[in-house]
């Protein structure tokens, strides 16, 4: 089996961590050889936060370079603008169709590119929009994006026959467990 790359992206505060913890924990039952690395930047503060998973038979490093991500799975239309450059030719891209505004966009320094949709179409990447917060919200808490985003990526991978309730609610706050259970079960519809 080849290695497959997978990258996160989000902005601070919307669970990009714990999603690839979660990942990572059910591609590690499945037998697999696992290498994951993350970067905060400045989450604290609403900024990027990325993380970098590989997975295969045997894996020597997580880095994912220029253009060697399989998947990108993007909590953020803007984060999935700046990550775009490290999709491969033939990759996949799963975004959230939330809009997220940083400091420098809400004092009007800078524009939001409100067409981050159609740019990325554009480009010739194979973009999935999922409107996982909303679902999320209407589940009854939108911190549970990451798990609805979660839920439709394991389906895309054809990694569903894994115990991967199980696993969420072994990595989640015993009061977030069926929350987050719901919201990986919405995401598995969505792929």
């Amino acid at each position: 089996m080849s290695v497959n790359s997978i990258l996160l992206i989000g902005v601070g505060g919307q669970g990009a961590i714990l999603m690839s913890k979660v990942l990572a924990s059910g591609l590690l039952s499945a037998g697999y050889d696992v290498k994951m690395s993350e970067i905060h930047g400045m989450s604290q503060r609403g900024g990027s936060v990325t993380t970098q998973i590989k997975y295969g038979k045997k894996v020597y490093s997580p880095s994912i370079g220029l253009g060697e991500a399989d998947i990108i799975v993007s909590f953020e239309k803007m984060e999935a603008l700046r990550s775009l450059l490290y999709l491969k030719k033939g990759g996949r891209l799963f975004m959230d169709d939330k809009e997220l505004f940083s400091m420098p966009t809400l004092t009007g320094a800078q524009q939001y590119p409100h067409g981050a949709v159609d740019a990325i179409k554009e480009s010739g990447a194979a973009v999935t929009v999922i409107p996982a917060h909303a679902i999320a919200e209407g589940l009854g808490n939108a911190r549970a994006q990451n798990i609805v985003l979660l839920g439709a990526l394991v389906k895309a991978l054809g990694l569903d026959d894994l115990p991967w309730e199980d696993i969420v609610g072994e990595n989640v706050p015993p009061k977030a467990k069926e929350l987050n259970i719901n919201g990986f079960r919405e995401g598995l519809k969505l792929a």
